[in-house]
């Protein structure tokens, strides 16, 4: 009897680890997807209507880098029967809205301030879910963390550069 009862209390737990990460993988892959098509969208902006040549730069390696992982982010979705979303929900459409917007200078520095912000934001959510490294949602998270790293730097530099000449 007591080694059923072990078994048992073992199999709820392998079931509720497994249900667990599913739901992080499930949240994960959602927030992601959400945030890679922002950025491509607003990438494809700045590489038409930004002022500064290293706006409409940034803009471009936004859209090829984010469309690539989005594409391998859907296909891991996929496979694990995970849903993805295929667009904006309301509160990203406002933000991509609220941006647009803008004109000029005043674009470059809303989409580099933002950009700065977001990937530090996205940074912490895929380093704790690339902390699991159980499924090819954790390794994907792993294997895009550098990529989404070298953003937030280029972002900053960008910014940085932005706010140099701004003040000259």
């Amino acid at each position: 009897m007591r080694h059923t009862t072990l078994f048992a209390f073992a199999v709820l737990a392998l079931g509720f680890t497994a249900c667990a990460s599913a739901d992080s993988d499930k949240k994960f892959v959602e927030k992601a997807a959400m945030g890679g098509m922002m950025e491509v969208e607003l990438g494809r902006h700045a590489t038409q209507f930004a002022s500064s040549p290293a706006v409409r730069s940034f803009g471009e390696r936004m859209v090829a880098d984010h469309s690539r992982a989005n594409a391998e982010l859907a296909a891991i979705a996929k496979q694990q029967g995970l849903p993805v979303p295929t667009a904006l929900d309301e509160k990203h459409r406002k933000e991509v809205s609220e941006l647009t917007e803008k004109q000029g200078s005043d674009f470059d520095e809303a989409y580099l301030k933002m950009m700065v912000s977001d990937h530090k934001d996205v940074i912490d959510e895929f380093k704790a879910q690339a902390k699991a490294g159980k499924t090819q949602v954790d390794q994907f998270a792993a294997k895009t963390l550098p990529t989404i790293e070298s953003h937030l730097a280029e972002a900053q530099s960008v910014k940085d550069g932005l706010d140099k000449h701004a003040s000259l």
